[in-house]
Parts: C-alpha cells; structure tokens; sequence
C-alpha cells in the first residue's frame, strides 16, 4: 500500500483536492490542508523532507511583495465606488434612450453599458446586480420576453471577466508569469468581438420573433434633441474618459496596471464628488467590500501555494505534463481537452478557483508545446468566463436570481401586474449566450490574430533562416610592410581593422 502511494502521490492528491470541494470545504482551506496532509505523507513515507516546509514562509512574504497583486484592490474599488454612486443608472437610462426606438433597443442598450460597465468597473457582481436592479424592471413593462431579458442582462455583466481592466486576467497573468498589460491588450479585441456577437444573437431574435424585444413606445421616450445630447455628455463622457484614462496609459505604456487602478480609484471618487454621491456611508462600504474580495482572492493565492509546492515535490507537474503531452492530436488535441475540462469543471467552481487551481498546471505544459500564454491565457479567459452563466451554479445567474422578481407585482408606471420572473426562466435565458461564448473559443482557437492583434510584438525573426558569415582572407597570413599600411598618423580616422593589424604587426 506504501509503495502504490508513494508511486501515485500526485494523482491522489488530486483525486483528493476534488472530493475536499466538493464536501462543501472553503477552496482556500482545501488546497493548503490538502498540501500540509500529503506533504507530511510525504515526510512520513521518506518521499520527501521537512526542508520542503521551509520553502513556504518565503513564497508567502512573495505573495505580500507581489505589486500586480495590488491592482485588484485598486479596480475592485474603482468599480464599487462608480457602481453605488449612480453611475450605471444614469448609463443605463441614457443609452436606453438613445436605443429606444429600434426594436430591441433595451436589450442593445444593455450589452452596450455592459461592455462599458466592464471597461470600468471589471466586477461581473456589480454589473449584473445594478443591470437588473434598473434594466430588467423596464424590460419587463414594455413585454420583453423574460428569458431573453434575464439572459441578455446575465451575459452582458460576465463582460467584466473578459473586458480589461478584469480582475480574473490580472490573476491568469500572475499565474502564467506574464505581464498584465500584454493581458490586457490581448483581451480587449476578443472581448470586443464577443460584445458584437450577444448584439448579433438579440439582432437575429428581433427579425425571428420580433414580439420577443420590442421597440420602447414614443411615451416612454422621454427624452429627445438637446435633452437628450446634454444627458449623453454629462453620463456617457466621463466614464468614457475614465476608461481611456486608465487602459489607455496601460496599453501606452505611461502607467503600469497597478499605477493604472490607483489612477481609477482617484478618478471614481472625482466622479462621485461631481455627481454630489459620494459621503461615508458609500465610502465604508466600498472599502469593506475591496477588503473582503482582496482577501478572498490572497487566501485562495496562499492556499494554491501551499498545494502547489507540495504537488511539484511529488512530481505532479510533471504527470500533468506527461498526461497532457501524449494526447493525440497534439497542440490541438491538448487545447481541445483542455478547453472541454475547464468547461466541465466550471460547472462546480468559480474562475478564481480555476485559475488558481488548474491554470498553475497547465501553463507549464502550454508553454512546452510551444503555445503563446498571453494568447493561452485569453483563451482560458473567455472559457473560464462560462463559469458565471453554467446553470445551475454560475454566479451571474445566482446574482439575477437575487433581484429579479420572485412574485407578481404591480408595475408603478402602468399600473399593470407584471409576472414574476422563475428561476427556470433565468436558466433558459442563459442557454444560448453560453453557447454563443463557446463559439468565441471556437473563434479564439481558429483566428489567434483576434489576441496578437493587439500586443505589440515587433518584427518576429525566423532563427532557421538566420545566417552568420565569416569573410574569407583570400591569402595566407604573411608580415606585412608597415610601409604599405602608412604611419600611425596616416591611419587616424581609417579603417579599424587595418589599425588592428598594424598593432599587431608592431608587437610581433
């Protein structure tokens, strides 16, 4: 029995990492007990020494030096601050506005301050909480089909994942070892193409069943000339400058994404101050909630450490590797499996879980065959971004649920009863924008260029082709008259390799 565990200590660990989860154990907790009690196994066994635990208090005072970990605490507050300080509503009523007359205005509208949402706040909760809380209430008055309505809203906040500045690609870059601003502007095209897409999705819905979406009647367009211009330059201008403010000095290269967030912070309390929002009350709880998720995300950090340093000294990454190496079909084969692996375990766990757990093993692997890990790293951003929509567990959907009405009630404008909305119906609704994400991947696999085209990589140089010629010397080495080399005062600001041979022949 000694033997079989010493010989498969990695995939025991694993097999166990999974059941500890799924008894209901905090993944913090999991991963550093599952480290400590299999590494004193180890100890135990003589498969390893307890020099190994020495290792740990050094990578933990790594984790505290760690500056691009101070980024999420930086964006985090950012968003909390511009989310409870109105700004999503004034967006919110604003664009919808602007889109009112087309059919399907609202959900547009939605996906719109979605994306700009993400761009500025990059928390999904925030997002889809203050979408459902102000969007849904409408959609439903004007009888927008409450599947499509509570999809769109879900699918629209998990922008935030995948939309700079997010917080799940300042982990990926942690945990591949890149650098987040290259993160950052490999994901920012993707995220785009994916915007476009839930807006083709909700084109296709109004041509096919147009009573699904329909167009805001003329008496709820409230605002119309220059009512509506000045209120599209006092909510849609200044997040807009905010956004380039911070990704724009990133991806320029001015400020660092850490400098970029503190930048944030400071521009959100401006705004809130201009918007006379901002008081000690918003304050306390911005700060309260920043602290709790920072927390929440170091703990996970600490507790991955644990269990990776444990899980390498019994060779784990290297069964990882072995494993994964030998699938058929290669680079391929490998993306395939792991894409299909992250799908199925986002059912069970959260992306922060995922990136801490799974990425971590297989980075190293990636990057043997060759895969480019900004590039891998998107990727896994945007599959990983499925795990807020999957029913029944996917966070976005726990968040819809929690505002969405759970009976009938009287509309106050109308005055009509308004059905509630069921869980079933929010489960639904999330179908086909999971679909929709899979085919990003789909996309991202297919066209990599939707990641490169945004990082500055420079002019790549083949080292196949690369050449090193020698000259020939056409004779053999021979004295040389000094007399045909000319003095040294005649070789001033001559050729350097005859004032080389001259020095030579001087000293020989």
């Amino acid at each position: 029995m000694a033997e079989m565990l010493v010989a498969n200590m990695a995939p025991f660990m694993f097999v166990a990492l999974v059941a500890f989860m799924l008894l209901g154990f905090p993944v913090a907790f999991a991963l550093a007990a599952n480290g400590l009690m299999f590494g004193l196994i180890g100890v135990e066994l003589g498969l390893l020494t307890p020099a190994l635990f020495q290792a740990l208090p050094e990578r933990v005072f790594g984790i505290m030096r760690n500056d691009t970990l101070l980024a999420i605490p930086f964006f985090t507050f950012m968003g909390l601050i511009l989310e409870r300080s109105g700004m999503a509503e004034d967006l919110l009523d604003t664009i919808g506005q602007l889109f009112g007359p087309l059919r399907g205005g609202l959900a547009y509208a939605v996906i719109f301050v979605g994306a700009l949402l993400a761009a500025t706040t990059g928390v999904v909760a925030a997002s889809v909480i203050s979408m459902g809380l102000i969007s849904l209430p409408i959609m439903l008055r004007y009888g927008y089909d409450r599947r499509l309505a509570s999809g769109v809203i879900a699918a629209s906040g998990t922008l935030a994942q995948i939309i700079p500045p997010s917080l799940v690609l300042i982990v990926l870059a942690d945990q591949l070892g890149r650098s987040v601003g290259d993160m950052y502007a490999g994901a920012l095209v993707p995220g785009l193409v994916l915007t476009g897409l839930y807006a083709g999705y909700i084109l296709i819905m109004t041509i096919v069943r147009p009573e699904f979406a329909p167009a805001l009647p003329p008496e709820a367009r409230s605002l119309r000339g220059f009512k509506l211009l000045l209120r599209v330059l006092t909510s849609l201008v200044p997040p807009l400058v905010l956004i380039f403010l911070v990704l724009g000095t990133i991806f320029l290269g001015i400020a660092t994404p850490t400098e970029g967030g503190a930048m944030g912070a400071a521009g959100a309390i401006l705004l809130a101050l201009a918007k006379r929002k901002l008081g000690l009350g918003l304050l306390r709880q911005a700060m309260d909630t920043t602290a709790k998720l920072s927390s929440f995300v170091i703990f996970i950090l600490i507790g991955s450490t644990v269990f990776g340093l444990v899980f390498r000294a019994v060779n784990g990454d290297l069964w990882v590797e072995h494993l994964l190496t030998n699938l058929p079909g290669g680079e391929l084969g490998f993306l395939i499996v792991v894409n299909l692996m992250v799908f199925v375990l986002a059912f069970f766990l959260d992306f922060f879980e995922l990136a801490f757990i799974i990425v971590p093993l297989l980075g190293p692997v990636a990057e043997k065959l060759g895969i480019d890990l900004i590039w891998f790293g998107v990727l896994l951003g945007v599959n990983m971004q499925t795990s807020f929509m999957h029913p029944p567990f996917g966070f976005a959907l726990f968040y819809l649920r929690s505002v969405a009405p759970r009976e009938d009630y009287k509309d106050k404008i109308t005055g009509r009863i308004i059905a509630k909305i069921t869980t079933g119906q929010i489960y639904w609704g999330a179908v086909p924008f999971v679909i929709i994400q899979l085919i990003m991947v789909a996309l991202v696999i297919a066209f990599p260029d939707l990641v490169f085209s945004g990082l500055d990589r420079g002019e790549k140089i083949d080292l196949d082709k690369v050449k090193i010629e020698i000259p020939e010397i056409s004779d053999s080495l021979q004295p040389l008259d000094p007399g045909a080399l000319g003095s040294d005062d005649s070789a001033q600001g001559g050729d350097p390799a005859l004032d080389a041979m001259r020095q030579f022949q001087k000293t020989n």
